[in-house]
């Protein structure tokens, strides 16, 4: 028996040998409950202590010699990191060109996005809810890695289990929140019951990224909301009247 919890990858992530990452679900910790059972999320209702070692638990599957967390706003704002902190910073995203310590998102239907120019040698991550992804937290993350040396057209982005297109209804205030952006975000949403629509998140997280120039994108197309054996999920839990939630991990590290 292996206290190693299961993981999915990227296709275009796992050929660099300069680089290690994975996508977390809810198998392989010790939570129980609403939490079960690799709930990652320090800001949960869970247990500490197990949080802590389902913590623990990815690190050590990473080889990671830290596993650093944002506290997550749904802002654009990202975090430089030079060491590992103690007190989680407000941020929404992360990157670095330190060997060795993980950045790790942590998402319960929102998108998460890892990123990697392995020649340049330079890491990011980011939470993109629609909130986030809307007010450009994918842009200054490729802005925050370019400052450190990468180039948009190197770096390779791949995005992990979120809530899809057939599970996200949003209502007609929603629609028009994008349409006011940009009238091309009208090929996003799919007609509804009645007045509402299905949003594709991850679409427009790819339609931000070929407009930042990162061309090099993988969808793992996991459904956070349709899988719950394996991914927690937020609006799962509202529908369920849940009081609580756990969160799923994506991370990704320079390897040492």
């Amino acid at each position: 028996m292996t206290d190693t919890p299961p993981f999915e990858t990227s296709d275009n992530l796992s050929g660099l040998p300069e680089i290690r990452h994975g996508f977390f679900g809810r198998k392989g910790g010790v939570s129980g409950g609403l939490y079960t059972s690799l709930n990652a999320g320090e800001g949960s209702g869970d247990v500490p202590g197990a949080v802590a070692t389902n913590r623990e638990r990815i690190r050590t599957a990473m080889s990671a010699r830290a596993l650093l967390s944002c506290y997550q706003i749904h802002s654009a704002d990202v975090a430089h990191v030079t060491e590992p902190w103690s007190v989680r910073p407000e941020a929404d995203a992360m990157v670095t060109k330190i060997p060795g310590i993980a950045l790790c998102i942590l998402t319960a239907d929102c998108t998460p996005v890892l990123f990697a120019d392995a020649e340049a040698g330079v890491i990011g991550a980011a939470h993109a809810g629609w909130k986030g992804a809307i007010g450009g937290v994918l842009d200054t993350t490729v802005a925050a890695m370019i400052e450190l040396g990468a180039e948009a057209g190197r770096i390779r982005a791949a995005i992990g289990p979120t809530i899809q297109q057939a599970s996200y209804e949003v209502g007609p205030e929603f629609r028009n929140t994008f349409l006011d952006a940009s009238p091309h975000n009208a090929a996003l949403f799919l007609p509804g019951k009645g007045d509402r629509f299905q949003f594709d998140l991850p679409g427009y997280c790819r339609q931000r990224l070929d407009g930042l120039g990162v061309h090099s994108v993988h969808d793992t197309g996991l459904d956070t909301c349709a899988l719950k054996d394996s991914y927690f999920s937020n609006r799962r839990r509202n529908q369920r009247g849940e009081p609580d939630y756990g969160r799923n991990a994506s991370v990704i590290m320079l390897a040492l």
